[in-house]
């Protein structure tokens, strides 16, 4: 297994690549080291090859490791990637930069309740499964834009963009990265606020590229930084 320095510096060169192939500012495309189930120890390794983005999703692990001596006070970008429950929605909030999977109104309802009690602000994008797979979270493609006045509305909170988890079929996960973004399109043509829809969080350690050619702003790798994902 290369070394974890070797492996961000391995995934950068290929996001430069993808950028250069879509004509895109490599700058432009932001790279979530995805650490969950990773110990301490591999993220403060990343950190200290000059990495300062990362990716949790699930929520006790994640706050054990924020307040890890490994890790605690450095200036580091959480965050939440994975699937996230209303109940526990209060325990993320005011500790990650970004939500990304939120992807019910009624989420994102709990999410603005809980901002205004804590009197913070929170952004988050909304996950569409757009594989149609019933084993995936995410709100139906034919259904954002009908929630999209409520999301609009929410206070305390802002949506920025749309994630999603493609197939692991190349051609098929290429397709619904292009409708992915034909759709932030068509939800910033009815944002009262489109310059704040910028964020596309789509693609993973086996698909990042055709994300970047296809819009990404965020791609979430872990496999390929960190090896194989160990055990919860």
């Amino acid at each position: 297994m290369p070394s974890i320095r070797a492996g961000l510096q391995d995934i950068q060169q290929r996001i430069e690549a993808a950028a250069v192939e879509a004509g895109r500012d490599p700058a432009s495309i932001r790279l979530i080291a995805v650490s969950k189930t990773k110990p301490a120890g591999m993220i403060r390794e990343a950190f200290d090859a000059g990495h300062s983005l990362f990716g949790e999703s699930y929520l006790q692990e994640f706050l054990e490791k924020r307040t890890d001596p490994l890790l605690e006070g450095l200036p580091i970008e959480w965050h939440f990637i994975g699937h996230l429950q209303s109940n526990k929605v209060r325990s993320v909030i005011g500790k990650v930069s970004l939500i990304h999977g939120i992807d019910k109104i009624s989420t994102a309802r709990e999410l603005s309740r809980q901002a205004l009690r804590q009197n913070l602000h929170a952004d988050y994008l909304l996950e569409v499964n757009t594989s149609g797979e019933s084993t995936k979270y995410g709100m139906a493609e034919d259904e954002v834009l009908s929630a999209a006045e409520t999301l609009f509305t929410l206070p305390s909170i802002t949506l920025r963009g749309l994630m999603n988890i493609a197939s692991p079929d190349e051609a098929s996960a290429r397709n619904e990265f292009q409708r992915l973004r034909q759709l932030l399109k068509q939800l910033r043509e009815v944002s009262p606020n489109p310059e704040e829809l910028s964020e596309l969080s789509m693609g993973m350690s086996g698909d990042f590229e055709s994300a970047v050619m296809e819009g990404a702003t965020m791609i979430r790798v872990g496999t390929a930084i960190f090896g194989a994902r160990g055990l919860r």
